[in-house]
């Protein structure tokens, strides 16, 4: 498997049977290049431009946007209903976690995930190897928020997602960077340009991963 950053809080997954992309994002709005990208798998968490920009995605797609189970070019997909804040969706309204499992690796999405987690999800949710997880605050949880979701997950990977970056528009001046996350964390960041993992090939302990937009 491979594991590509696209920017923000889009990922390429490409498995053995299928390529997923995760919430692709109006340039306009972030202020970041979205690459030229293909799948035949796109996930929305929720329904803001920066997010579901589905013309950003080539190919046969397959689109889902919300809770449920779902079985696609021999991925499993389960979406989980969630809220993008902290009020029960008050504020900025509802978001989906995904989990993905394919090539014998299960892999969390957090989506705009404004809490921690509910014991029951975290049963439904079982175990996780790879968590995607929002760690810039403000539209989001922040990185603190964000190390004690990974403390309920247990992952044996962890890569942050939506954090501030230079070029980003204004809307995300505020966010919270990568280096508040890993002190958060107290882990040693290991930066990659691509993730690329297999089910014999996993960490022991708790992996910090960033991985470069590139």
């Amino acid at each position: 498997m491979e594991i590509k950053y696209l920017g923000h809080s889009s990922f390429r997954i490409r498995g053995k049977d299928a390529v997923i992309v995760t919430d692709p994002f109006d340039q306009k709005m972030v202020g970041l290049t979205y690459p030229k990208t293909e799948a035949q798998v796109v996930t929305i968490s929720h329904e803001h431009a920066d997010h579901n920009a589905l013309e950003r995605v080539s190919g046969d797609l397959v689109v889902v946007r919300g809770p449920g189970e779902y079985e696609i070019r021999g991925v499993r997909i389960y979406g989980y209903r969630t809220f993008h804040d902290d009020k029960n969706g008050e504020e900025r309204g509802v978001n989906t976690v995904y989990l993905f499992v394919l090539d014998g690796i299960r892999i969390v999405h957090c989506g705009d995930l404004g809490h921690t987690l509910s014991d029951s999800l975290l049963d439904e949710i079982g175990d996780v190897d790879i968590l995607f997880i929002p760690i810039g605050g403000t539209y989001t949880i922040n990185a603190k928020q964000a190390a004690s979701v990974v403390k309920q997950i247990e992952p044996l990977i962890v890569i942050p997602m939506h954090y501030k970056v230079p070029g980003m528009t204004d809307s995300f001046s505020e966010l919270q960077t990568v280096d508040m996350f890993a002190k958060e964390l107290d882990k040693e960041v290991k930066t990659e340009d691509k993730l690329v993992i297999s089910r014999d090939k996993f960490p022991e302990d708790l992996e910090l991963v960033v991985l470069q937009n590139k």
